[in-house]
Order: structure tokens, then sequence, then C-alpha cells
């Protein structure tokens, strides 16, 4: 799944490459995909909602694009917010497909054309073509130079490719999606420069649960996933089954850092493709090459060249040194 380095990663390629440009058709072939903002728990396709999405979103400009824990808000024009959540396999990409019935052929850039993890297209949105106008128009032709030097060209699409189909597009009014409990319950954003020390030693020590299940935990902290967590411990050397409320001075300390360290390290590198993750111009994260302990078991610690070990804990995958990492 997508975490904090890959979304943000996509959220800061939106923002240089749509922001400005109006959203002027949609195409699908998953109608489940589109979620009814009030009730998501419907099994059956709500028809009416799938063709309100339709209606509303065409014609709308988008005005900016933030990232909320793993959640991607993409503020639109008439005071509409769109929140998609690429779940497991989900990933946005900026590109032409010519569309088939209900085969999608990528056209470019060249990523997308190559790479089958950039094939499962679901959800297309068409947006309106780059136009520079005269000077007597009061506008110059450098939004179009911008945009081509963006990656992005005439007729250029904003696609979600996604293999296992779990991935959801939600849109509402502003106040419908930030009010949901999905984004309105979520803990401080770990990079926010308001997020202080004091303020993360009381958050970890209100918890009695294991320190990976709390840093997973959207609830306290936003945007940490299985990755990064395991990543996070190794750097500050603290074993992943250790009760947060156990957690000395020095340990808290050493996590604090690890976490900005860990995660700012990630995102320069533009995210994670271990598996299926894309950036928007359909090609892999760099991060991958410099995991600290997520899924290299049996190799050598980079401390102390002990064997990293995996064992199962709330249903997922933890990567530890046991001995730089004692319980």
């Amino acid at each position: 799944m997508p975490e904090l380095p890959e979304v943000q990663t996509i959220v800061n390629d939106l923002n240089k490459k749509v922001v400005g440009r109006r959203i002027v058709g949609v195409w699908f072939d998953w109608p489940k995909m589109l979620k009814d903002p009030l009730d998501q728990q419907k099994n059956k396709i709500a028809h009416k909602h799938v063709a309100i999405f339709e209606k509303v979103i065409k014609g709308k400009k988008i005005l900016k694009v933030v990232r909320r824990a793993k959640n991607i808000l993409i503020y639109l024009s008439g005071d509409f917010l769109l929140l998609i959540h690429l779940k497991m396999t989900g990933h946005l990409l900026i590109g032409k497909w010519k569309v088939v019935g209900k085969k999608t052929i990528p056209l470019e850039p060249k990523e997308v054309v190559e790479d089958p993890y950039n094939q499962y297209i679901h959800l297309i949105f068409y947006l309106d073509p780059v136009r520079s106008r005269s000077p007597q128009g009061g506008r110059s032709h450098s939004l179009k130079a911008r945009a081509a030097s963006n990656g992005v060209d005439d007729g250029a699409m904003l696609a979600l490719s996604d293999l296992r189909k779990f991935a959801k597009a939600l849109l509402g009014t502003k106040e419908q999606i930030e009010n949901l409990p999905e984004i309105k319950n979520l803990g401080p954003e770990p990079l926010d420069p308001s997020f202080k020390f004091a303020e993360f030693v009381k958050l970890i020590k209100s918890e009695r649960r294991k320190i990976k299940q709390v840093l997973m935990d959207p609830e306290v902290i936003a945007g940490i996933g299985n990755i990064y967590s395991d990543d996070i411990l190794w750097a500050a050397k603290i074993h992943p089954f250790k009760p947060a409320n156990k957690l000395g001075n020095q340990e808290l300390g050493s996590l604090y850092k690890a976490i900005r360290k860990v995660l700012e390290k990630a995102l320069k590198l533009r995210g994670t493709s271990y598996s299926d993750y894309r950036d928007t111009s359909g090609k892999e994260g760099g991060y991958a090459d410099y995991r600290l302990v997520y899924q290299r078991e049996d190799e050598p610690c980079r401390r102390c060249k002990t064997a990293i070990v995996r064992v199962k804990l709330g249903g997922r995958s933890a990567h530890f040194c046991p001995k730089c990492q004692k319980l």
C-alpha cells in the first residue's frame, strides 16, 4: 500500500502538473470505485450516485491538491472536494490513453506504455487542453511552456491504475469530505513542523499497544505504514513488540528523530516501488534500494551483521534485528 512518501510524491506532482486545469470528462469501468461519501458501505452499485459523480465533476477546476495521511484531497471549484485513496495497489498517472470500449490503450509517456504495473486503468479524468493566449488577452505563452516543462501537454489525462481494484474516489462538498470520520479522526502529520516532540511523547505514552502497531495507526500518527514503521524502529533501535508506554525518554527522542529522517529520505527518493507503486509519470520510486530492514529477512543487519528476522504482528509482518532491537 502506498504510504506517506508515495502519496506525498503523487500530491507534489499533481500540484505541479494539473492545478489550474478543468476536468472536462470522466471515464471508468469499475463503478464500485466511485463511492458515495455519505454511504460508503453499500454493496450494490449506487447508479444514482455514479450519475451525479459524472455530472458534478465535469467542468470543475482543480484548485489545489493536499495529502492527509494516505488520502489524496483534490480541491475543486464550486466548493467541491474529491478524495482518492489508493488502497493496496493504486497509483495516479498523468499521460494519454485511447479508450476502445472497456479497454484502455496507453499512448504516452514511455513508462506508462511499457510498464505492466501501469496497465490497470479503471478511472480517467479528461483535462482541458493548455492553450496560450495572446498578450492582448491578458495571458502569455508561459502557461503552455510551464506545462510542457512539467511533462503535461494538450489533451493530458489523469488516470488511476489499480491492479486489485480496491481504490476509491469520493466526490462531495468540501464540508462533507473534510468531516468524514476517516479524515476528521486522523492524528497529526509526522512531517508537519507543528508536530512537536512534546505532543509526540504524549501520544506515545498514552498507548499500551506494541509500538509498531501504534506507529501504523493513522488516528495516532497519520501516514506511516508497514514499510516505514519497520525502518523507523530499526533506525531508533527499538523492538517492534515493545509496549509504547514503556519507552524511555532516550528511546522516544530517537524514535521522534527516526520518523522524520526515514520519511524525509523516502520522500526525497520519491517513495518505495517494492511492488507496484509508480509516480505520476509511471516511474518507480528510489527508496527500495535503501530499505533498512523491510523485506530483508535473513539479510545481515547494516549495524551488527546479525540476520534480520520477520515475525507476524496483528496480521502484518515486522522485520527487525534481534541484536540491535532487543525487547
